[in-house]
């Protein structure tokens, strides 16, 4: 990588199994266009292209698409309810959510604002399962996101109330499909111009530590380049005529100065984690966005006027962190160390999202 952030040029190398090579995004039209009337879409499975193996009991995602956008849902089911803390930040952000501090489902959608509608098809699969009771103990909460994924597209299909229906149907335990898939199908990052965009995805880590476990889920659909640990951009904002990814801050310095082109609109990174971890309330929140605000350092910018992004994070009090003492006689293993692992979680689920 140069000074000014350019990398070298792609290689024939870059175009193989690894999956390196540009996949750049066709020219956006923004309509009029076809759309869920004229094309009455199927669900279907979202396998993407690979999945990440995940060992939490209590914890199922299902993912579906209607391949006519193509644009999809992912929800991640927790049975047995779960509570929650969200952080929401940047300029552009569209979410739903029943009980701010409790949840049974998170469902994230592509379609913008128009995909919350999926949340409305998780929900009453949900109570389908409860055979229609709404005794207050019956009811099941669900919170969403949505991530703006006309800019991938020609068209102006959306998820809907039967596609997150049918991506709950399909939850199951242990496997999180991660690339191209579910929410992601459609996801793209890089947005300095348009001609420089590609596809992302979404993607998944987890890890378990002794008796701890953490599930780390995103769907990438960034102004900003994906990077990674070594600061090689692993995806947006390549330039076909160079061959080569920069970081988008040399492109800004350009257009500060009235001579580049600046960040387009319609971007967002919806995540979820969960831990089986105990935290009161407020550790619970600063959990959260401790590994948010991590985050940046794998989506290069991030939280910007331009973006929408949203972390839901959960536990489901299973466990107590360990009780080594300090010297201080405290708790040295505490939730600001599980954030510090956590945001590592995060990071794996931010590059699987893209390659």
């Amino acid at each position: 990588m140069t000074a000014n952030g350019t990398q070298s040029p792609t290689t024939a190398a870059d175009t193989g199994l690894d999956g390196t090579g540009p996949r750049l995004v066709p020219l956006p039209s923004f309509g009029p266009a076809e759309s869920n009337d004229t094309l009455d879409p199927v669900p279907r499975p979202s396998p993407g292209h690979s999945a990440v193996e995940f060992d939490f009991p209590g914890v199922e995602v299902g993912t579906a698409e209607y391949a006519e956008g193509p644009t999809g849902v992912t929800v991640v089911h927790v049975p047995a309810g779960a509570r929650m803390s969200v952080d929401e930040r940047g300029g552009a952000v569209g979410m739903s959510y029943g009980d701010r501090q409790y949840t049974h489902a998170v469902c994230l959608a592509g379609g913008s604002l128009y995909g919350l509608g999926a949340c409305a098809g998780v929900a009453d699969e949900l109570r389908a399962r409860v055979e229609h009771r709404v005794g207050w103990m019956d009811l099941k909460c669900v919170a969403g996101a949505i991530i703006y994924d006309f800019s991938a597209r020609r068209n102006a299909v959306v998820p809907d109330a039967a596609l997150g229906r049918a991506a709950l149907r399909a939850a199951g335990p242990g496997r999180f499909p991660v690339g191209r898939a579910g929410a992601g199908v459609s996801a793209s990052v890089g947005k300095v111009d348009w001609s420089r965009c590609e596809f992302a995805g979404q993607g998944a880590a987890f890890r378990r530590i002794g008796d701890v476990r953490i599930l780390a889920a995103t769907v990438v659909n960034a102004v900003g380049v994906v990077v990674d640990r070594d600061g090689t951009i692993v995806r947006g904002n390549y330039d076909p005529a160079t061959g080569t990814r920069r970081l988008p801050h040399a492109d800004y310095e350009s257009a500060l100065a009235g001579d580049g082109p600046t960040a387009m609109p319609g971007n967002t990174t919806i995540s979820v984690l969960v831990t089986n971890v105990r935290l009161g309330d407020q550790e619970l929140a600063q959990f959260g966005r401790q590994v948010h605000s991590s985050m940046s350092r794998g989506i290069q910018p991030f939280h910007t006027n331009l973006d929408g992004d949203t972390l839901f994070t959960l536990t489901t009090d299973e466990v107590d962190l360990p009780t080594t003492p300090s010297r201080a006689g405290e708790n040295a293993v505490n939730s600001v160390g599980l954030g510090a692992v956590a945001a590592e979680v995060m990071w794996d689920a931010i590059l699987s999202s893209s390659r």
